[in-house]
Parts: C-alpha cells; structure tokens; sequence
C-alpha cells in the first residue's frame, strides 16, 4: 500500500503531484473510494452534513471531488454485515481509498471489525489517502498505532 497521508486534503500542488505521482495515471483514469466512518465517531462531526459534504467533494478538504473515473462510497461499520465476497473485490480493484478525518480510535475500532485492517497488507498497489484521523488508519495495534492515539488522547 502506497500512503499519502495530509492533514487537509489534496489542497496544493505539491500534494496533488504526489497524489498522481504514487497513483501513476490521471486521476481522471483512477477508482476511488472514500471512507467517512471516522466522521460518525467525532462530537463535532457526526452523522450528517458534514459527511454528506465529504462523500459529494463540498468539504473544505478536497480529495472526492478530483474528477476520479468512479467514486464509491466504503461505510466500514457496514461490512461486518455483508458478505466479504460483495466487498472485497471491489476494494482489491480500487486505485484509492480515500479515507476521512474524524475520531482515529472509531477509525481503529472499524478498521479492524470491518476487516479491512487484514486486507490492507495485500493491497500493495492501492494509494491510501488518509485526512486528519484517516492518517492513523493505517497503523495497526501490532505496530502501535493505536496505542499512541489513545494516549494522545488522555493527554
């Protein structure tokens, strides 16, 4: 998995080149899907407008509304009830994730029950673009990702 990790989005140049540069296409010939589940879990976020903003590109953090080929939608706290086999390869086939800011620890949590922690290792050619809280997605408990954002946390 290649990561672009940023704390505001795909905003400026430099990020957006990086962004092209570890897709190695356009993004205009790139699959994306974005993942909002950290929004759910943070107080000032929350279900609602501020999701809807992300998933439809109207959110002051550019990164769905680039002009991908295909843009779909990853809710994680839905997986544990589907069927990995309606899932699982849509994701394997994905150039991108593009995963939301929010609360890192609900991003954790549902990560690794939706499954998609396991898969991640696998994907070695999908970009991972992480917001805000979406850059502590890819850092599992065994590497102690999780640990340091619970203390950040209680600090």
């Amino acid at each position: 998995m290649r990561l672009l990790l940023t704390s505001a989005g795909i905003k400026n140049t430099s990020i957006h080149n990086a962004l092209l540069d570890l897709l190695g296409k356009p993004i205009a010939d790139s699959s994306a899907l974005c993942i909002p589940t950290a929004m759910y879990g943070h107080p000032n976020v929350g279900p609602g407008a501020g999701v809807w903003r992300f998933i439809s590109g109207r959110s002051a953090e550019p990164m769905c509304e680039l002009g991908w080929k295909s843009l779909g939608v990853l809710e994680l706290t839905a997986l544990p009830s589907i069927d990995e086999e309606h899932w699982v390869p849509k994701v394997r086939e994905t150039d991108v994730l593009l995963v939301s800011g929010g609360d890192a620890l609900y991003l954790c949590h549902w990560m690794r029950q939706s499954g998609l922690a396991d898969l991640m290792p696998s994907l070695s050619e999908t970009v991972y673009v992480g917001l805000s809280a979406g850059e502590h997605g890819d850092d599992p408990p065994h590497r102690g990702g999780l640990r340091r954002v619970e203390a950040a946390r209680r600090w």
